[in-house]
């Protein structure tokens, strides 16, 4: 079958399409045949060599953690999906290899009708990452919450699931992205010089909760949440220890856990069906700024790489 990886560092150029063997569904997972899987931001870093000191890779680098398919294969103890059942989900995290034509899932859920197979494709990771981080700030009905970085992938999909929860939400994003962040239900602002003094002006009464997506704001952020522990960030900022501010990822580390100063988060699965549930009530969009066919591959992590997408990028098969 084949796959996307890189079996050196460098630049998106290093990305390629290569013939592999393929899975098979073990205990507890299943196997899709893919039709469209996420680029994660997360994975340029890796691949450009910027995480090496702290995530690490044997090459060759299998790419991809979320997609959507048709099931193929069920492993031993999975009940609840057939062969032939339309699902999105996550892989393994320490196996990855979801931009492939197969791939093995051991976190999913069934793909709402409403969504294209390029929405699906990049639906689980957002959803995972945006439940794990608004869990941990303990978002609710009544709080208001700041998102740095809103028209992001997973920003854009943490404004709507705060909005569900009850809460008010800032966004910040270039002005070109304003009423697409108030189409989700934001109140947007712009970010960098002058953030706290915005914040305040649209939150006399403060703000309960940060949610970093952007990252090189921490100061500002701190300021305005008044209690580093009220930040969390998603941004690969080694400082945010230092600052006291919880950086959540689920990258497996190992023991090098320190330099990032946390491990890794448990992993926020009840975010998928979170999301199957509000994409039924139509409280849910799932933007997609690019699909790229699977041979530009190299041409979709450049894009990432540029922090400037509206949503999601996902390759489809």
């Amino acid at each position: 079958m084949r796959a996307i990886q890189f079996t050196e560092y460098g630049p998106p150029s290093v990305v390629h399409v290569a013939e592999v063997a393929a899975p098979h569904a073990g205990p507890g997972a299943i196997r899709i045949a893919v039709r469209a899987s996420g680029i994660s931001p997360g994975e340029t870093y890796i691949r450009s060599g910027k995480l090496r000191d702290v995530v690490p890779v044997t090459f060759p680098f299998r790419t991809g953690f979320d997609a959507a398919g048709v099931v193929d294969e069920v492993g031993d103890g999975v009940t609840g999906v057939r062969i032939g059942d339309e699902v999105f989900g996550m892989a393994d995290s320490a196996v990855r290899g979801a931009n492939a034509d197969f791939a093995v899932l051991r976190a999913w859920a069934p793909k709402p009708a409403a969504w294209s197979w390029e929405e699906a494709g990049g639906a689980a990771g957002t959803a995972e990452t945006a439940t794990r981080v608004l869990d941990r700030l303990a978002v609710g009905a009544g709080h208001t919450l700041l998102v740095q970085g809103a028209a992001g992938a997973v920003g854009g999909v943490a404004v709507q699931f705060a909005v569900a929860r009850g809460a008010t939400v800032i966004g910040t994003a270039s002005e070109r992205n304003h009423d697409f962040l108030r189409s989700l239900g934001a109140e947007p602002t712009t970010y960098g010089t002058g953030l706290p003094e915005r914040i305040r002006a649209l939150a006399p009464g403060g703000v309960d909760a940060v949610f970093d997506c952007a990252g090189g704001a921490l100061p500002d952020l701190i300021a305005i949440a008044g209690d580093p522990a009220r930040v969390v960030t998603i941004a690969p900022d080694f400082a945010a220890a230092a600052l006291g501010v919880h950086l959540s990822h689920g990258a497996p580390t190992g023991d090098t856990g320190e330099v990032l100063g946390t491990d890794a988060d448990p992993e926020a699965v009840h975010g998928l069906a979170i999301a199957v549930t509000l994409a039924g009530e139509g409280r849910l969009r799932m933007p997609v700024e690019a699909a790229f066919p699977f041979s530009e591959a190299a041409a979709a992590h450049e894009l990432s790489e540029g922090r400037h997408a509206r949503g999601k990028i996902v390759l489809v098969n």
